[in-house]
């Protein structure tokens, strides 16, 4: 791709991080309508889980997909395709007539979502060369996370309130257009200079793997171990099959060898444990504040600020920290919050006071505000040019996954906790066990963040990077396409 000029290249970012506005604010505003969802589609507690988790699952399986392909055939056809995808899904998910077409058409949605943001983010890759440069913009990239946290709850507190949950889905119809005819206009094409063959037999296993993973999570307090144990066997044959397919073959869906750069390991275990976190936090608040606490859906987007806020501040610190003195701090940072934020809820039943509440919301906007930007430049910076579509999906994979989980096993910690007891009465108790698991999620970012950001591990990711760009390591010796 030729070189740009500044401007150009701001303009291509502030392209990309469009897409990343409309699926970011999709899901925080989402998440403040779900109480409002719940009554009008009559839906379960599990039934809400499913229309987060049908979103996030397709994401999650499909991201690695997107991001070889968009290497092969082209980055900005498929950017294209995606918006495309997403404004229809979001089309009809505004005119879902009941729970199960808002998940399939959510589904939808995912597909055309899992082109958008680790596509956008191998564009910005190629198109800003100079790792100080480039450090930079994946920070502003993170701002609009914030940006989505900021204004999403609030906007959708509005609209639900207005005119109703329907509404929120209409928000992505402008945006998604506006970003398609800029990117026709400005976004120059771009692919990988060897193409990469598809591995259909690798995406049929992450899919088997993710979806039984999560479907057995979600559905384990309303069924019986005879329903939920094929699942997780389907689960654990297909990490199994994956793990032996995918080495064997010369152009993987997954190229294992990325995992043997210390840091590139370590950003996607902790990208897993954040948006579990994330997921796991959002899900909880909301139904907190709406079903126990009794708000409507603009004071609960209200109440959400002191999180969102902190999170919209923090991100460009966390990019510019990063790009200056590496990754270490803003993990380290980031781990400290989320972590102690958790522990309020978990051990003080923050939730209860309104100053402990408002104090554990800001420490967590506060710690995911510093996570995002350290995950995806250590994830993108040390792999060679021709491979960031599949290292940046990669990384993508890892947040949606870790948002599926997140919301799967808090939420079926929830139901569990609950059982037939009402909101208002067991709520807080009942929440208990999931707030220990997002203490643990911080935790696991703070200690992976100091443990894979030192020396040796980056003279990990120094070999990893050189045995990627080696030709005679590209073809595993005996191994057959």
């Amino acid at each position: 791709m030729p070189e740009l000029s500044h401007r150009r290249r701001l303009l291509v970012l502030a392209i990309c991080c469009m897409s990343l506005l409309i699926v970011s604010l999709d899901v925080t505003a989402l998440n403040v309508a779900l109480p409002d969802m719940q009554r009008d589609l009559h839906a379960t507690t599990s039934g809400l889980q499913w229309t987060i988790d049908a979103y996030t699952l397709v994401l999650a399986s499909l991201l690695m997909l997107a991001g070889s392909t968009a290497d092969r055939i082209g980055r900005k056809k498929v950017f294209l395709t995606g918006l495309i995808l997403f404004g229809v899904g979001s089309l009809l998910c505004s005119l879902a007539p009941n729970l199960d077409s808002l998940i399939a058409f959510r589904m939808i949605q995912a597909v055309g979502g899992s082109m958008l943001n680790p596509v956008a983010m191998s564009i910005i890759t190629n198109t800003f060369t100079d790792p100080r440069e480039r450090a930079r913009a994946i920070g502003v990239w993170g701002g609009v996370v914030g940006i989505s946290m900021a204004a999403g709850p609030l906007a959708g507190g509005l609209l639900v309130e207005s005119i109703g949950w329907r509404s929120i889905f209409w928000v992505n119809l402008p945006v998604a257009l506006a970003a398609l005819l800029l990117t026709l206009r400005f976004v120059p094409e771009s692919r990988a200079p060897k193409a990469r063959r598809p591995d259909p037999v690798g995406q049929i296993l992450v899919i088997a793997l993710f979806g039984s993973l999560t479907y057995s999570i979600i559905e384990a307090p309303s069924s019986g171990p005879t329903t939920i144990l094929p699942f997780a066997v389907i689960a654990a044959v297909a990490l199994a099959a994956l793990l032996r397919y995918e080495p064997r073959r010369s152009e993987p869906l997954i190229d294992l060898r990325f995992f043997r750069s210390v840091p590139f390991s370590g950003a996607t275990v902790i990208a897993i444990a954040a948006f579990a976190s994330l997921g796991g936090f959002l899900f909880l608040s909301t139904l907190y504040l709406q079903n126990v606490r009794g708000y409507d859906a603009l004071h609960a987007g209200l109440w959400m600020l002191p999180m969102a806020v902190p999170m919209f501040l923090c991100a460009p610190l966390s990019g510019r920290l990063v790009g200056s003195r590496g990754p270490r701090l803003s993990l380290l940072v980031a781990g400290a919050a989320m972590t102690v934020s958790a522990v309020l809820f978990a051990a003080f039943d923050a939730e209860t006071s309104n100053v402990s509440l408002f104090l554990g919301y800001v420490l967590f906007g506060v710690g995911f505000g510093f996570v995002n930007a350290p995950i995806t430049n250590t994830a993108v910076s040390g792999m060679p040019r021709a491979q960031a579509g599949v290292a940046a999906a990669v990384a993508s994979t890892s947040r949606q996954l870790g948002s599926t989980l997140g919301v799967a096993v808090v939420g079926a910690a929830l139901a569990s906790g609950l059982g037939a007891s009402s909101y208002e009465k067991a709520f807080v108790s009942a929440s208990v066990p999931g707030w220990w698991v997002l203490v643990g999620c911080g935790v696991a970012v703070f200690a992976l963040g100091a443990l894979t950001t030192g020396r040796w591990a980056r003279e990990t990711a120094e070999r990893t990077a050189e045995k990627l760009e080696s030709p005679e390591t590209r073809r595993p010796t005996g191994v057959t396409a």
